[in-house]
């Protein structure tokens, strides 16, 4: 089996998947994925995982992650990791796409920009006073 280089993004977090034969051994920044706080992240990492078995279990995948919040970099590694795995084996395209699209398929939203003559928020306009 040869080694397999995959990136995925959300926001400003781009996560970089590598996958090679190994123990089934996952690490995101060189931390083992049992240990990142808070746990609803590791959980939604290991998403891609859970569905695809024992296809996981006999590979190691090492994702390094830059950029962005912990929720944005969470939703990257996922992504990445799911790309590698359909790239290893296609047949759970399928599987990934009818359970969440967003494992294969990135979510392209960003902030929307702040407007001139506003206060705060994007939309947020001025008060009028008619007195």
């Amino acid at each position: 089996m040869k080694v397999i280089h995959v990136s995925g993004s959300r926001k400003s977090a781009v996560a970089r998947a590598t996958l090679k034969p190994g123990a089934g051994i996952v690490r995101i920044n060189s931390k083992i994925l049992e240990t990142i706080k808070p746990k609803i992240y590791q959980m939604r990492i290991k998403e891609p995982l859970k569905i695809a078995g024992d296809t996981a279990s006999n590979i190691n995948i090492d994702v390094k992650v830059k950029g962005g919040g912990v929720a944005s970099q969470a939703d990257a590694a996922r992504l990445a990791i799911a790309r590698a795995l359909v790239a290893l084996d296609s047949n759970l395209q399928k599987d990934f796409l009818t359970y969440d699209r967003t494992l294969l398929i990135a979510d392209i939203r960003r902030k929307e920009t702040h407007k001139p003559n506003t206060h705060g928020k994007a939309r947020a306009k001025r008060q009028k006073s008619y007195r």
